[in-house]
């Protein structure tokens, strides 16, 4: 499960709750348009924003209704004590893997992160992907650590922020990358305007926000016939990149994007957060009309 494109669909709230019946719409339109996994409960999940039962509910929700795909579970907590806990509710719920991020609010050290991961892998029964999101946890792993984690028992891919944007450079990076950690471990790029770039250095997976948006678009750039056409489809979205960079990230536009759609009901973003108005909402629905995405 750790290779092919893995769509990451946002948990929409309702009335402050997790909106039970658009999220498994959600995870079912994932499922029917051949995604090779979904992660639940990543950065555009909201997790941090949820307690422990809202998460667990949800990855039960994302099992029940993902038709057999299997389905990655984010775990990602301030205290270890929780990531365990949330690990345990993920299994339990019939995850077939965890994503844990080194969440912090005081920044941690290589050491702690190294015994986050190591205490976590010896409690598991399923895989686990290290997710590598420095923009969110100010966190930032060097290689040489990445290759400790990930000689941890579970250990099973890795989620790297991006790739230069230079071809040979990116092929460099991965490649620095893969010589530090077992063939068994997988790197998946992040970052949707980084995915077609990453998988062409040789990523194995894109994790993929706008594959949990639009799931045939990126299908199309994660299995194009060459390196040349899938650069091409990205950059055929620059647009909508750079609307996403405007905004600080993905969260705000993807819910905007799914409430224009009508696949879920607005607001759905966990408060304070906002999704987008007045005529930042009107140029997003014109780009999705545009550039066909819908």
């Amino acid at each position: 499960m750790f290779s092919g494109l893995s769509a990451f669909p946002i948990t929409p709230l309702k009335q402050d709750s997790i909106d039970e019946a658009a999220y498994g719409r959600l995870v079912r339109r994932l499922a029917a348009a051949g995604v090779d996994s979904i992660g639940a409960l990543g950065s555009t999940g909201c997790y941090p924003y949820l307690s422990r039962a809202e998460r667990a509910r949800a990855a039960q929700l994302a099992v029940a209704h993902a038709d057999g795909v299997p389905v990655m579970i984010g775990i990602g907590a301030l205290r270890m004590r929780d990531v365990l806990e949330l690990a345990e509710d993920a299994q339990k719920a019939g995850a077939s893997a965890v994503l844990l991020a080194p969440v912090s609010y005081h920044a941690l050290t290589s050491d702690e992160v190294y015994g986050l991961y190591d205490a976590v892998t010896r409690n598991l029964s399923i895989p686990l992907c290290v997710y590598d999101n420095p923009g969110t946890t100010r966190f930032t792993f060097s290689d040489e650590l990445h290759g400790r984690i990930a000689q941890l028992p579970n250990v099973a891919s890795i989620k790297i922020p991006g790739v230069p944007a230079e071809a040979a450079a990116a092929t460099e990076r991965v490649a620095r990358l893969r010589a530090l950690i077992p063939a068994s471990v997988t790197i998946g790029v992040s970052g949707d305007w980084f995915g077609a770039a990453g998988m062409n250095a040789g990523c194995e997976a894109w994790y993929s926000v706008l594959g949990g948006l639009f799931p045939e678009t990126t299908l199309a750039i994660a299995r194009a016939a060459s390196k040349e056409e899938a650069t091409r489809l990205s950059e055929r979205l620059r647009p909508y990149w750079d609307l996403i960079a405007r905004h600080g990230g993905s969260l705000r536009v993807t819910a905007t994007a799914l409430e224009i759609l009508g696949l879920v009901s607005g607001p759905c973003l966990p408060a304070p957060l906002q999704s987008l108005t007045g005529v930042d909402r009107d140029e997003l629905a014109k780009l999705i009309a545009t550039l066909e995405l819908a």
